[in-house]
Parts: structure tokens; C-alpha cells; sequence
């Protein structure tokens, strides 16, 4: 699958709102970066590791913002990565990286957002 085949599945799972298909694209040392997590744990934290951490944020997440939709912009391949350019929630643009692992799971993302 090429990154822009990848990037318009992505964008489309997460408008599903199926966390547990959102939770399939990640492996389970998922390890994400982003300034969402620090703002919904006022400046605590900005990371969290594992697959079980995640799926407790993005299922607040989803249930904080039932009309969530992502826009997709424009995808950029890199080596054993992918960044997607988007509209997110909060009318913000995010630029997502993630790196995948040998299985193709995302083990690694950085959450950018203006």
C-alpha cells in the first residue's frame, strides 16, 4: 500500500469512530507524541507508551468530541514513514508522523498542530 492509499485509510478509520479499528493500524508498544496529550492533562504529560494508555485517551477523545472528522490535505512518504497533512478537530491543521515497525504497525507518532 502506498502512503496515500495509507493516509486516506487512516483518515477514513478515524472518522469511523471504531476504536478498535483505529487501535488495528498500531503496534502494541505504540508509543505517540502530541500537544492534545498535554492539554487534556494540563502540561503533565505529552507522551503515553502502550496500546492499552492509548486506547484509554483516544476513547475519552472520541467520546469528548462525538462529530470528530479528519480532513486529509496531503500524505509524504519517508523511510519507514509516513506524514499526513490534515484538518483535525478544533478547526486545527495537523501534520502527523509515524514510523512503522517491521509488521507494518505504527510503533511510533508525532502529533503537530497549529
Amino acid at each position: 500500500m502506498n502512503h496515500q492509499e495509507f493516509a486516506q485509510m487512516w483518515v477514513n478509520t478515524w472518522n469511523s469512530h471504531d476504536l478498535e479499528d483505529i487501535l488495528s493500524h498500531y503496534s502494541d508498544n505504540i508509543e505517540i507524541t502530541t500537544p492534545m496529550i498535554a492539554m487534556a492533562t494540563d502540561g503533565k504529560e505529552s507522551s503515553l507508551k502502550g496500546k492499552e494508555a492509548v486506547r484509554e485517551y483516544w476513547k475519552k477523545a472520541l467520546e469528548k468530541f462525538p462529530d470528530l472528522r479528519f480532513d486529509l490535505i496531503h500524505s509524504s512518504a519517508g523511510v519507514d514513514s509516513v506524514a499526513l497533512f490534515y484538518k483535525s478537530i478544533m478547526d486545527k491543521h495537523a501534520v502527523e508522523v509515524m514510523f512503522f515497525n517491521k509488521d507494518g504497525k505504527i510503533s511510533k507518532m508525532y502529533a503537530h498542530y497549529d
